[in-house]
């Protein structure tokens, strides 16, 4: 499709697998996703961090964007169910922009993340969110998950 922003409107957003070369933009929404939970800013940190998993492969990062604009994010680690014998992506990472929030952006992001899960034949997608984040819990029932009611999730701290 061709871009329609030399006409005055605006492209249409599709979504894209991140590279090395989209680190500076991964880096700034990052920090805005840390942000959104609190977290002290470490843009180094977070470029560190990133390039790491980018470079090992050891996560997959999928970008919104339209044009040369980029408005978010959605980050899939690989984990493995013995049970099942199968892989499954936890979708640990979801993030859009305050200014372009409310344009189905996170739909589409996590839409994205259900094609890479079924194309690369993991049994499915796991996600946890704060219990009081009530627009998150409500995008994510409305996408087709359900919450656990079978299992209690622990967690063990190093520190």
């Amino acid at each position: 499709m061709e871009d329609q922003q030399s006409s005055g409107q605006l492209s249409v957003p599709r979504t894209r697998q991140a590279t090395m070369s989209d680190l500076p933009v991964l880096v700034r929404l990052f920090e805005a996703y840390r942000s959104f939970y609190q977290m002290p800013g470490d843009p180094h940190g977070a470029e560190v961090f990133l390039a790491d998993l980018l470079q090992k492969k050891l996560s997959v990062i999928y970008l919104i964007e339209s044009g040369l604009e980029v408005y978010g994010f959605v980050q899939l680690y690989p984990l493995f169910s013995s049970t099942r014998m199968q892989r499954l992506w936890l979708l640990n990472d979801l993030f859009v922009e305050e200014k372009s929030r409310g344009r189905g952006y996170s739909r589409q992001l996590i839409e994205v993340a259900k094609i890479h899960a079924r194309d690369s034949g993991a049994c499915g997608l796991q996600l946890e969110t704060q219990r009081d984040n009530l627009v998150a819990n409500q995008l994510y029932m409305a996408t087709g998950f359900e919450v656990d009611k079978n299992h209690n999730y622990y967690f063990w701290s190093t520190r």
